[in-house]
């Protein structure tokens, strides 16, 4: 197996990884300070595809795409938080459940009514088509390298406004002692708000992304928002880095083990034998590192310690 290959498949499993991380960071910071379990989390990425679709047929331009995303998820979010989430704080987690999950079936079929049932495709900018030369004379899409440093642009945004700024002191303190710091005379109701435009943001980011080299349509968020849960549990659910670190060992586990279980099975099966049982590992592969992290970190690989 070619060292080129191994390259081109890490690069892949890292731009997986940094735009499952713009899903999971929104996730882990709405799970971390509200407690709330929000599965129309996935929704917010579907509307940010279909956002950016929209905008990108409209106008013709990737940026404005982008922004409209933006945009049309952190909106989606607020009046979300204000007409239902607001009413279910203080709910058990299984109302917050049902709850979100009747959110998930009302944005399905508004978007089906507004934009139908068939997928809508938003085009790779021309300034970011084609392929780049890296070291070794390795060819990658420059969309997919921008990918990777918008991801690690945004990580690094989102650090410095938790770690360096006065509204990332309140979010960390409200993770951590909400009734304190209302105390204190912080409008909880304001920073939940907050908190989940910009997880929403994120996600919508992250649909508009992604939505430039697969197809955008309806229920395209929830297979994302699996691995999410996943990622969180793994890095550690309140966690920012955890998010992080999480979202890249989920990344480089699928695509790795997507292209090269089938390849280390064939050794020893026929090769349609092969690429049923590999590609069957691989799509268990994140599920059972999810497991071995909850036996010997049972919080995550840096969640607070019980």
């Amino acid at each position: 197996m070619s060292t080129i290959l191994i390259i081109e498949q890490v690069l892949n499993g890292l731009q997986s990884g940094v735009m499952l991380f713009l899903m999971a960071a929104g996730l882990t910071l709405i799970f971390g300070v509200m407690g709330l379990i929000n599965l129309a989390h996935g929704s917010l990425y579907m509307v940010g595809a279909f956002a950016a679709a929209a905008v990108a047929g409209a106008t013709g331009s990737f940026l404005l795409a982008l922004l409209g995303a933006l945009v049309a998820a952190a909106v989606a979010g607020v009046l979300v938080e204000m007409l239902v989430i607001r009413r279910l704080y203080a709910a058990d987690h299984l109302d917050q459940v049902l709850a979100t999950f009747a959110l998930i079936l009302i944005f399905s079929e508004g978007t089906r009514l507004i934009f139908g049932s068939f997928p809508l495709y938003l085009d790779i900018p021309d300034w970011l088509s084609g392929p780049v030369t890296l070291p070794g004379g390795i060819q990658y899409p420059l969309y997919r390298l921008a990918l990777i440093g918008a991801g690690l642009a945004v990580a690094l945004t989102l650090w410095a406004l938790i770690e360096r700024t006065r509204i990332g002191i309140q979010i960390r303190a409200g993770e951590n002692d909400r009734e304190m710091i209302a105390a204190l005379g912080v409008d909880i109701s304001r920073l939940y708000t907050l908190i989940f435009a910009l997880g929403a943001a994120l996600a919508g980011l992250a649909g508009a992304l992604v939505g430039a080299i697969q197809s955008v349509q309806v229920g395209m968020g929830e297979p994302v928002l699996i691995l999410a849960f996943v990622t969180i549990v793994i890095g550690g659910i309140g966690s920012i880095k955890g998010a992080f670190v999480g979202a890249l060992l989920v990344g480089l586990t699928q695509t790795l083990g997507s292209v090269f279980l089938p390849a280390f099975f064939r050794l020893f099966l026929d090769p349609a034998t092969a690429m049923s049982v590999g590609s069957s590992l691989a799509n268990m592969a994140v599920y059972i590192l999810m497991s071995l992290v909850l036996i010997f970190r049972p919080t995550g690989l840096m969640g607070a310690r019980a």
